[in-house]
């Protein structure tokens, strides 16, 4: 019978069944056991030397975490002497009991957990006890019953589960059917009082069906803390998403979940709390911005201040790719305050080359059979149009025709900015000019004079469109040695 008992319950457990609670609301009992009878022929109550097997089945309602209902069918043999110990004297049957009982449980979440260990119970109900019974009439021994009668029961009793697993458990029951029938065993006047039966049975629970989970986390919905977290999400014992770093943040929504974060930079922190996670911060002790990867630039001049070795540059001045100014002609006096930067000179003449005097005075304008026109630009650029290329060209063509002559430059623009930036554009366009001529052959020693004039110039009027086309251009004038 043991062995057989733990087939059984090998054998449920590999099904998804789950312990009985508000999920899980129907269970199914197999129980053995005996019933022992007390009445006018004897009193077997609490004695297990003349053991008769039974059988029973049970349906077990769960109605709330302190009641059960239960609906139980049961087959029990009795077999009882008389007082003389004779034949003639024994009560049999075979009986049959179904009833409904109400289960108060222990572990009701005030007295034991809901899933505790040992799940203690009290039990009351009743039902109807009826079957065969036969034997020989105590009256004169010799008189033969075989007759099948029933009666109406009260039923008192305890006992326990106990849970093997989540799918199964073990139960103990012991309690006393109470008839309404004094002669079950044909006998009425030994005691007063009706026929008694008790009943011990044990047996296994199972429970039915399958635990509702709503989003298949494995934690059922009755338990479940977080019922709507996304399919395949790992979740811990309350069915919440794992969060291992404990910031708040799910693993599964989390950029860095081992490392404690913020919302902003979804579960990822930030050192210096400039907005950029750390693991994306190239600079992670020292705020930056996002364009250089989290490093500062302090002077603003592009340059990181890791990588700048001249980190106080002034606003706006071109640098090099260390961050220091630019000094594109190479003569000491940085682009920015070279007034000649693509030509090399000297302080005194704010970086333009050395005046000759006693040239300068005898320079005169050169005689050319053709009118040298302006180059002009697109509005805020600098850049060397291809319409204007042709026009350099030319000039390209003359001054090579001469090694006397030398080439003054001016550059002007419109008023659409303000005065100083003008300033500098003008300046940008001259560059400009003398990049191309200098790529075309023309050495810089003969670009002899350039001015850069801004707005202050203008050769049309700035109140029309038509006007500020024409504002914007680099003058020339080509000059020749007396």
């Amino acid at each position: 019978m043991k062995r057989t008992a733990l087939y059984l319950v090998f054998f449920l457990s590999t099904f998804g069944l789950f312990a009985q609670n508000a999920d899980n609301k129907w269970a199914l009992g197999i129980e053995f056991g005996t019933l022992q009878y007390k009445g006018d022929l004897g009193d077997q109550f609490n004695k297990f030397n003349d053991w008769k097997n039974g059988v029973g089945l049970s349906l077990i309602r769960y109605l709330n975490p302190s009641f059960d209902g239960v609906l139980h069918l049961d087959y029990n043999l009795v077999d009882e002497a008389g007082p003389l110990l004779t034949e003639a004297n024994r009560f049999q049957a075979r009986f049959f009991n179904v009833g409904l009982d109400l289960r108060y449980k222990l572990n009701n979440g005030y007295i034991f957990k809901e899933d505790a260990l040992i799940q203690p119970f009290g039990a009351l109900g009743f039902g109807y006890l009826g079957g065969n019974v036969y034997g020989l009439s105590l009256a004169n021994g010799t008189t033969p019953y075989d007759k099948n009668m029933g009666a109406l029961d009260f039923y008192v009793g305890v006992g326990t589960k106990v849970r093997i697993s989540e799918k199964v458990s073990w139960t103990l029951e012991y309690g006393q059917i109470n008839t309404t029938e004094d002669n079950f065993d044909e006998a009425t006047a030994l005691l007063d009082g009706n026929d008694k039966f008790r009943r011990v049975k044990t047996g296994l629970v199972i429970t039915l069906g399958k635990a509702k989970d709503s989003d298949g986390d494995g934690v059922t919905d009755r338990k479940d803390e977080c019922p709507e977290t996304p399919t395949g999400v790992q979740v811990d014992e309350k069915g919440c998403p794992i969060d291992t770093d404990g910031d708040g943040i799910a693993d599964y929504q989390d950029d860095c979940p081992t490392v404690a974060g913020v919302p902003a930079l979804k579960g990822c922190p930030d050192k210096d709390g400039d907005g950029i996670a750390d693991k994306d911060d190239e600079c992670p002790d020292v705020a930056g911005i996002k364009q250089f990867k989290g490093c500062p630039d302090s002077d603003g001049d592009g340059v990181t201040d890791k990588d700048d070795k001249c980190p106080d540059t002034p606003k706006g001045w071109k640098v090099d790719a260390k961050g220091c100014p630019l000094d594109s002609d190479g003569d000491g006096i940085v682009d920015a305050e070279d007034a000649c930067p693509t030509v090399a000179g000297v302080a005194e003449e704010k970086g333009c080359p050395k005046k000759d005097k006693a040239k300068e005075a005898e320079r005169i304008p050169a005689k050319i059979d053709q009118k040298i026109e302006p180059v002009y630009f697109v509005i805020d650029q600098s850049y060397i149009t291809d319409y204007s290329k042709k026009k350099l060209d030319n000039i390209v063509s003359i001054l090579k025709s001469n090694s006397n002559y030398l080439l003054d430059v001016y550059g002007h623009t419109d008023d659409t900015a303000d005065e100083d930036y003008n300033m500098k554009l003008s300046q940008r366009r001259i560059d400009s000019v003398i990049a191309y001529l200098t790529s075309k052959g023309i050495s810089a020693s003969i670009i002899h004079q350039t001015k850069a004039f801004g707005e202050s110039k203008p050769a049309d009027t700035n109140a029309t469109d038509q006007g500020r086309q024409k504002n914007r251009r680099v003058e020339f004038m080509i000059m020749i040695l007396k």
